[in-house]
């Protein structure tokens, strides 16, 4: 059987994803696309009723406008917008197909296997972001059923004691929809005061929830142990344990660094765990094999996002198209 062999496969449909395979298309690589779910599937993933941070413009690609009413565009406008840029360029791409290894052949060219083909290419990019791997709290109790680490709506949460975990705009966004949907709310937070980086209008509204007792806080704390029916929860006072129906253990996601190893990428040695690329073509240390978006920056996940790692794609196939 005849293994496909193309210019460029691009690992992960999202949003950057995309954008490579569109200057892909602009400099007539022969290119695919292998994407583990849907259409950009992070964002699908998103809880339904997000808003980005960023303003429309700054989630364009391929010179495509982002029409947007409201001054953030929210989870269901983007997948709208994304679904229309492969409506409009037509990509070469594999839905609901996994990548299980990337490796390096004697000829140069590298054999990417899936869990329903092989492909070969001479040219990898990996844009897998970051949102697949949950980072866990790895305390007694954290496999019951009723600990989540994504966060979808709040409907069932309605009218039941909850503890949020973190206070990053996740944390901030589900402890705020599930309280006004009539949940008892009570944040764990490992620092001392909401996260800098929480969404400016945001901000002040969970703020002044926890000043008026609204929702309960305890800073500079975290959770011990989750049982069935409490949790619980070490504090500057000394531990405490109080009555819990569902814990949202929203802490934070990784990229699968593991994967990155396994196809030969170094990651520096600290706990960032960054990995290793020429940041003008972002080539790794395997030649050919590229890395774009946020899957760039280890640990550091809150360093590249949509809007200032687009030009990954252009650095990527203008180095190819060079060589």
């Amino acid at each position: 059987m005849t293994v496909p062999t193309y210019d460029l496969i691009i690992v992960g449909g999202g949003p950057i994803g995309l954008a490579c395979a569109i200057e892909a298309q602009k400099k007539n690589l022969n290119y695919l696309i292998i994407e583990k779910g849907a259409i950009v599937n992070s964002i699908f993933n998103y809880p339904l009723y997000m808003t980005f941070f960023s303003t429309a413009e700054r989630l364009e690609i391929g010179d495509i406008p982002f029409n947007c009413l409201a001054p953030k565009p929210g989870r269901q406008e983007a997948l709208e917008y994304y679904r229309n840029i492969h409506r409009y360029f037509k990509f070469n791409i594999n839905l609901f197909e996994k990548v299980t290894a990337v490796q390096k052949k004697q000829n140069e060219l590298f054999e990417i296997s899936t869990d329903k083909n092989t492909y070969q290419a001479k040219n990898v990019v990996i844009a897998t972001g970051f949102y697949d791997i949950p980072i866990e709290m790895n305390i007694a109790g954290e496999n019951l059923q009723k600990v989540r680490h994504y966060y979808k709506e709040a409907h069932e949460y309605a009218f039941r004691k909850i503890v949020v975990v973190g206070a990053n705009n996740s944390s901030v966004d589900a402890a705020l929809e599930c309280w006004r949907k009539g949940a008892d709310v009570t944040m764990v937070i490992r620092k001392n005061e909401i996260n800098n980086r929480v969404k400016y209008w945001v901000k002040p509204d969970i703020e002044n929830r926890i000043a008026e007792g609204s929702i309960t806080a305890y800073f500079e704390s975290n959770i011990t142990e989750i049982r069935e029916n409490e949790v619980e929860i070490d504090t500057p006072n000394g531990k405490i344990i109080i009555e819990n129906d569902f814990v949202l253990a929203l802490t934070g996601y990784k990229p699968d660094l593991a994967f990155l190893e396994k196809i030969g990428v170094q990651l520096s040695d600290d706990e960032l765990k960054i990995p290793v690329y020429n940041t003008e073509t972002m080539e790794t240390n395997v030649k050919g094999l590229f890395l774009a978006g946020v899957v760039c920056g280890g640990m550091q996940t809150h360093k590249w996002f949509i809007e200032n790692s687009r030009i990954h794609a252009n650095l990527i196939v203008d180095y190819i198209k060079s060589k």
